[in-house]
């Protein structure tokens, strides 16, 4: 309770920090931070509010949490096509997947906000030449010359205001009739008619259509039913880059408590989550939904630590568990930590990255093999129903576009195809197409588990 009594939206600057850009003019950056304190927030707090209580029932195991985007968004392919693009892909995982978990899904993008990216070296080198690493649009350039290269506070207002026009449009369609859910299943539709796999995806597909059909003819309509043509989305990132984080927290004016207003949930990575350091001191004191980075690295104590710092209250949908081991590694580390959790009774969301332990170099490229994806996503499912909890989510980095960055799927993209559409700043997407999938082939799974239970209760 002291800790929390001396928490203040710059505390962080009294502790040790990991992935910070060394910017060569101080007073530039300060001036740019003085300037962000004074603009609009992004989002706000009864927003981040109601994302809590819709993961408070994920932790309850009343929902499913999908969370996804780009890996590190770019200030060269902002544009409304790619944002459109981006959020029909989720839309069409999103209804998947309620209609496979015969749960709510709670909708989180990784978007309007995920600029900043942490790096395993901080040079770079190409031939003989070593500069800094590249560490997101909002810090310096992607460009491999050395101005580019020079941390750029200017950045951050850059970074503010795509944000900000992105947010814009994604309430746009959330709440203006492009989240129909007609227009949403007609989509996927003719994904599944185009898939080398329609076969495997329409009978999933079939018994959607006859729901929907069932729907109107009984009056449940979107012209009766609002939810039907509006939905929830909300927006995420990693908390990397603190002093922009500090800018944006802000006071809300009905409770009084501090929040972090450039995204309606933040997360800390598996490299920034030393709980006497910076990072962990920042996000423990804002009321947003957190989520935290779970490696191979993480001991069970060291977990149970973490969450003692980061929700104290043990309050359920405030802190999400976002494991990313690796196919060949999840099961030698996720089983202890979540017998840690469910012995300590604390109230969290579990959610898999089979994204990030799952990287390769193939031709000289970083790519992630969809079938090491989606056997990571299994081998979480499997674990958690053998330990008893809930496999409460998914967290993958995807795009609505057509690339070639992510070997495997339906379309058996092979590491002769990285070379045609490789278009990411950092690591990896799942194009549409494989994302889409994903959905298909997991929510596959979760009928396959409801049916074992059913027949479980009555055997």
């Amino acid at each position: 309770m002291e800790m929390a009594q001396t928490w203040t939206p710059n505390s962080w600057r009294q502790k040790p920090i990991q992935q910070v850009p060394d910017y060569p003019d101080l007073l530039a950056l300060e001036a740019v931070e003085g300037r962000l304190a004074k603009f609009p927030p992004l989002v706000f707090a009864g927003e981040a509010r109601r994302l809590k209580s819709a993961l408070a029932n994920v932790a309850e195991g009343r929902g499913f949490l999908l969370q996804g985007g780009d890996c590190a968004e770019s200030f060269a392919e902002h544009g409304a096509d790619t944002i459109r693009d981006f959020f029909r892909a989720f839309l069409q995982m999103a209804v998947v997947l309620t209609f496979g978990a015969q749960q709510p899904v709670v909708k989180v993008g990784r978007i309007a906000g995920q600029f900043a990216k942490p790096r395993s070296s901080g040079v770079e080198k190409q031939g003989d030449v070593t500069l800094p690493s590249y560490r997101g649009d909002i810090i310096n350039g992607i460009e491999f010359t050395e101005q580019a290269r020079i941390p750029n506070p200017e950045r951050q207002i850059m970074a503010y205001r795509q944000s900000a026009a992105t947010l814009n449009l994604l309430r746009a369609f959330a709440m203006g009739g492009y989240a129909n859910l007609e227009n949403v299943h007609q989509w996927m539709l003719g994904f599944v008619k185009d898939s080398p796999q329609a076969e495997r995806y329409r009978k999933l597909a079939d018994r959607i259509s006859e729901t929907m059909d069932f729907m109107k003819a009984i009056g449940i309509t979107s012209e009766n039913h609002p939810s039907l043509r509006e939905t929830d989305f909300f927006t995420s990132h990693e908390a990397l880059l603190l002093g922009y984080e500090q800018a944006l927290t802000r006071v809300d004016s009905t409770s009084g408590d501090w929040y972090a207003t450039s995204g309606h949930m933040i997360w800390i990575g598996d490299r920034t989550r030393q709980p006497d350091h910076a990072h962990i001191e920042y996000c423990r004191g804002i009321k947003n939904p957190l989520g935290l980075k779970c490696g191979p690295s993480l001991t069970a104590d060291g977990l149970l630590e973490l969450i003692d710092l980061l929700n104290p209250a043990n309050e359920a949908g405030r802190l999400t568990l976002i494991c990313r081991f690796g196919h060949d590694k999840v099961a030698e580390h996720l089983p202890r930590l979540i017998r840690a959790v469910e012995r300590e009774g604390k109230k969290v969301v579990w959610s898999c990255d089979p994204m990030h332990g799952n990287t390769i170099t193939l031709n000289n490229y970083k790519t992630r093999p969809f079938e090491r994806i989606l056997s990571e996503v299994e081998s979480f499912f499997q674990i958690h129903r053998a330990e008893g909890s809930h496999p409460g989510g998914i967290h993958i980095e995807m795009t609505g576009n057509d690339v070639t960055e992510c070997t495997g799927g339906a379309r058996a993209l092979s590491g002769d195809d990285l070379a045609d559409r490789y278009h990411t700043h950092c690591d990896p997407r799942l194009n549409a197409d494989q994302a889409l999938e994903l959905a298909f082939l997991l929510a596959e799974r979760m009928k396959g588990g409801r049916d074992e239970k059913k027949m479980v209760v009555n055997g």
